[in-house]
């Protein structure tokens, strides 16, 4: 059980590590092409728009989770001196 739970764990780790190294991945629609052929005429790959890669899952579950964080905390509140204003005398 312990060893089952350890390979799970550094499976996932390892997918994060890729999806920070590596945040795109090619495209599984079109192979990485960026075209599709539907019957004789050749289409951009609506998946993909026709950039060849898309966006690893991991990588969009990353970025949705800081986007989320980002909108609920807090900004630094920033003193009069920083905006360039001076006080009143």
């Amino acid at each position: 059980m312990a060893l089952a739970s350890l390979t799970i764990l550094l499976t996932l780790a390892g997918y994060a590590v890729l999806c920070v190294v590596k945040p795109f991945a090619p495209c599984r629609k079109c192979s990485g092409t960026g075209v599709r052929q539907a019957r004789r005429t050749v289409k951009l790959c609506r998946r993909c728009r026709g950039q060849r890669y898309r966006l690893r899952i991991g990588r969009r579950l990353h970025n949705t989770g800081r986007d989320i964080h980002r909108a609920g905390t807090r900004r630094t509140h920033r003193h009069n001196s920083d905006r360039g204003f001076t006080s009143w005398p």
